[in-house]
């Protein structure tokens, strides 16, 4: 068969690596120059490693990734950086059970019922009945008012914003069991580890085609998916949602207003260069648990990666979930670094004379949000229309976006395809 994928993220290049392994001819259209998706990279004449535009890293349970790595033989690096939470203008370590103990912030009850609440959930494997509940209803019943008011609901609000207090359980479940204290990270960046299995691909006969949109897909009467000039048999489709509705104007609508009746935020990410660290414990990930500050994440990349792979630079990502219509989702990068100077001031006072430079990145899309009982909600694989598949982050459920699941999701979307 010849077949269509939509999109060289590492849905579309998983699912592409699976079809042409499987003996199908494979062409992956993408709009970008380079492959990778939400986890596409960018790099300095001085570098020697490759940086993401968003933060990412890999879990050591993250399977079906570092599977992958394996299957094309490249490298992994796994360390153990230092996770913390700011609460009341302080730092805590809180990355193990340990930590929950120590955290100062709460009476001993209330870190044991904490940590009690967290261990009911990381060793719970039925996420199906917690689909049912709501995070912000559960959790304070659970733990206590003062616990999730100190820590998870910042956190919820950070992350979610106006939909915090509509998260599933299920949600938070997920993001419990998949924690893991050691990380990894391929190789060279996660561009360079694109690049490989872009590579692959290319080795074995498929073709990506860069720079190249689609801006409408047709089927044919036979049955047939056209895209630009060229026929295929089958077509899959990584594209968030709303551009999967903008270029395949022959969906039905009662089907087009289910997928946008899914609600999801966009991601802004602004990189400092910077001469010194920025955190003086070696934090790698900074949670701001202070909704007084605009800010949900402050991740010291080199504090996880050694610095010595960006010409002893230290890079530092002030990272935000936010709808595509914020107004920080509108501002350069001056004004953006104004709103959160007051936050980053008040952990490092010097930072500003340490800056190189700066880069800003968003997206429209980036967090889906999930409701109660969002299973009855996610999309099938096989669309309305005959021989087009949807394969995009809103359908890793229970799980949340990443590209460990953007792996799983390309090769169950090629295994459907497949099927007899």
């Amino acid at each position: 068969m010849k077949i269509a994928i939509i999109g060289a993220g590492f849905t579309g290049l998983a699912a592409g690596l699976k079809l042409i392994n499987a003996g199908h001819q494979v062409t992956i259209f993408e709009k970008d120059s380079l492959p990778g998706g939400l986890a596409l990279g960018f790099n300095n004449p001085k570098w020697k490693w490759t940086l993401e535009r968003h933060y990412h890293h890999w879990f050591t349970n993250d399977h079906k990734i570092l599977a992958l790595a394996k299957k094309i033989k490249h490298p992994v690096v796994i360390k153990r950086p230092k996770t913390s939470v700011y609460v009341n203008s302080k730092f805590y370590k809180f990355d193990s059970p340990s930590d929950v103990l120590k955290f100062s912030e709460l009476t001993l009850l209330g870190r044991l019922r904490m940590g009690l609440t967290i261990a009911f959930l990381k060793y719970n494997p039925f996420w199906k009945l917690l689909e049912q509940y709501n995070a912000s209803v559960f959790l304070p019943k659970m733990m206590g008012k003062k616990p999730y008011k100190t820590l998870w609901e910042p956190l919820l609000m950070k992350k979610f914003g106006p939909f915090a207090h509509d998260i599933s359980l299920a949600w938070f479940w997920a993001r419990i069991v998949k924690r893991t204290p050691s990380l990894a990270y391929p190789k060279g960046g996660f561009l360079e580890f694109a690049n490989a299995v872009t590579s692959e691909i290319k080795k074995k006969g498929g073709k990506v085609l860069f720079n190249t949109g689609v801006k409408k897909m047709t089927i044919l009467k036979n049955g047939m998916v056209k895209i630009d000039r060229s026929i295929f048999d089958k077509t899959v489709v990584t594209l968030p949602s709303y551009l999967f509705v903008q270029i395949t104007p022959q969906l039905p609508n009662n089907y087009k207003k289910k997928l946008l009746r899914l609600k999801g935020l966009g991601a802004i990410n602004l990189v400092l260069r910077l001469k010194k660290p920025f955190f003086k414990d070696h934090t790698y990930w900074l949670n701001v648990c202070d909704t007084k500050f605009p800010l949900t994440a402050i991740v010291e990349h080199t504090n996880f990666i050694e610095k010595k792979y960006y010409d002893n630079e230290h890079l530092v990502y002030l990272g935000n979930y936010l709808p595509h219509d914020h107004p920080f989702m509108r501002m350069d990068k001056e004004d953006l670094l104004k709103k959160y100077d007051p936050l980053l001031t008040k952990i490092n006072k010097r930072y500003k004379s340490d800056i190189i430079d700066t880069h800003l990145f968003s997206v429209p899309f980036a967090q889906p949000i999930i409701p109660v009982n969002y299973s009855k909600l996610v999309p099938p694989f096989k669309t309305p229309l005959k021989n087009v598949y949807l394969a995009n982050i809103q359908q890793v459920y229970p799980w949340d976006r990443g590209t460990n699941y953007a792996v799983e999701l390309g090769e169950k979307v090629a295994k459907i395809i497949l099927e007899p």
